[in-house]
């Protein structure tokens, strides 16, 4: 089992910047891969980025460019860098591991216009 906690959300202006962290209870190194997840009111759950154990990285439309997921397998850590943040992108954040019913408790980001 894994236990995967989330943390750095929060509140941001239009344009802003936060980075989200998502701390693994184990070592993420065999793990294939690592995906950040978003969840807004009314829709449904969509997937923005995800990492593989390579480091290989895909991402939503909607957000390329402006995301960018990384992975620190050191500190049994995944991060999602987001720039220029835009209302749109307000939605509860959710670290998961890929295919698995592994999922973090989810972090709220609220972009303000």
């Amino acid at each position: 089992q894994v236990q995967l906690v989330e943390s750095g959300g929060g509140l941001v202006q239009a344009g802003g910047s936060l980075r989200l962290s998502c701390a693994a209870s184990r070592s993420i190194n065999t793990i294939n891969a690592m995906g950040w997840y978003r969840q807004a009111p009314g829709k449904q759950r969509e997937l923005v980025a995800r990492i593989t154990r390579g480091g290989s990285t895909n991402y939503a439309d909607s957000v390329k460019g402006r995301f960018t997921i990384s992975r620190d397998n050191a500190k049994n850590t995944v991060y999602l860098q987001m720039n220029s943040l835009k209302p749109e992108d307000t939605a509860v954040y959710y670290c998961a591991i890929v295919g698995s019913n592994y999922w973090g408790q989810g972090t709220q980001v609220t972009v303000s216009s």
